[in-house]
């Protein structure tokens, strides 16, 4: 090993230059990939007998369409370096996909690209050396996003449904796009775009339904799996019973819940009438909505999936790219004066750290979550994206 560099650093430089990696250097979850896509390939639809070495297969079938493809273009899966290539390619895409986001917000520094880019040695691995499915499923939500900015709300939705079927994750971002649906379009409005996200699910799922819809649905959407503690990052300082235990995961629920309804009633929801009005045809309300802005749909659509994850019941290494391209923007949409751009850089490299301490600390997932609580501090206490303001004038001119 190089002095001075750690095994990550040293695994990311390797790939980089071109060596020659073993398996066991790279990849943690591939061979289990492709041994369940293996699986569907020789016939079994049953969820439940699908398996590879670190368990049973627990993705939608988008997954199992997206790794079949990856199957047969990387040799049956034994070519490693082609499919690093295809993550880093993936990488990319991710990369230009956000900054197409950012270039209409017009809210972020040029300068945070910087740090984005080059500065999380995580994320580099986590993409172009391990291949998780997160990335896949990421990238997916981010072309969702795009579609959604350039009011293509149809296209949008098969896009956000598309990337579920790969990892329900992308399910911490379904509040804040039922919000936009019903702000926009009303109840009835949305129900069609609605429609898409459950047909796009249905149809991707149907040869597994057919076969055993229940297995399916219990595996691909187990919204109560149990996680290892040896692996959370963000509850380290607990003791593993408390972690494991039930009314523990119930209290996180109801605190999710609880903040997701206050953002929704005091910082996405300000028109002076009841949020009910939502369910209403947006002619027949007393304050017509005005076109959404880039501001609104990205902040709510952001705000939602970090409310999830700082109320998750374990985050694991690789959930890092759930959020981490979506910390600039809500570190610097709210203009605070407290947070300099010094301190909002500090709370980047804090959260950075954490997750490249391994194995996680007492320290670590302790630091991490007081820099979630300054993020959502800054979140609730800044200016609306919904401002009032602007929708009375509309309305009285």
């Amino acid at each position: 090993m190089k002095p001075g560099y750690s095994a990550p650093r040293l695994a990311w430089w390797n790939a980089w230059r071109g060596r020659n990696l073993s398996v066991e250097d790279t990849e943690i979850d591939w061979k289990a990939y492709m041994a369940q896509v293996e699986g569907v390939i020789n016939g079994t639809y049953d969820y439940t007998q699908l398996r590879g070495d670190t368990g049973p297969l627990v993705y939608p079938a988008g997954f199992v369409y997206i790794f079949m493809g990856l199957y047969y273009a990387t040799g049956r899966g034994t070519d490693i370096r082609m499919a690093q290539n295809i993550f880093a390619v993936l990488y990319l895409a991710t990369l230009l996909l956000v900054f197409l986001i950012y270039h209409q917000t017009c809210k972020v520094p040029p300068f945070v690209f910087f740090f984005m880019c080059c500065a999380s040695y995580r994320v580099h691995s986590i993409f172009v050396l391990r291949l998780f499915n997160d990335p896949v499923a990421m990238v997916l939500l981010f072309l969702s996003i795009n579609l959604l900015l350039a009011q293509r709300w149809g296209w949008g939705c098969c896009c956000f449904s598309l990337a579920v079927s790969v990892k329900m994750n992308v399910l911490l971002f379904a509040p804040g796009l039922l919000f936009l649906l019903l702000t926009q379009f009303g109840f009835r409005g949305a129900l069609p775009k609605l429609g898409i996200c459950a047909g796009l699910q249905v149809a991707l799922g149907l040869p597994f339904l057919l076969e055993n819809p229940v297995g399916y649905l219990s595996r691909s959407f187990d919204l109560g799996r149990q996680f290892l503690f040896r692996w959370t990052v963000n509850w380290r300082f607990l003791p593993e019973a408390l972690f494991l235990h039930r009314a523990f995961h119930l209290a996180l629920l109801a605190a999710h819940l609880t903040l997701l309804l206050l953002f929704a009633l005091c910082r996405w929801h300000s028109t002076g009438e009841s949020i009910l009005s939502l369910l209403r045809d947006p002619s027949k309300r007393k304050v017509p909505p005005q076109p959404l802005t880039p501001n609104q749909i990205v902040s709510t659509l952001f705000t939602s999936n970090f409310i999830g994850i700082c109320f998750s019941r374990s985050l694991h290494y690789q959930f890092y790219v759930w959020y981490f391209h979506t910390l600039p923007y809500l570190l610097w949409a709210t203009p605070a004066r407290w947070l300099t751009h010094l301190l909002r850089l500090l709370v980047l490299g804090l959260i950075e750290l954490s997750w490249n301490t391994y194995p996680s600390t007492a320290c670590s997932s302790a630091s991490l979550h007081v820099c979630h609580a300054v993020i959502l501090l800054q979140l609730w206490l800044g200016p609306q994206p919904f401002p009032k303001s602007t929708q009375h004038s509309k309305k009285a001119h």
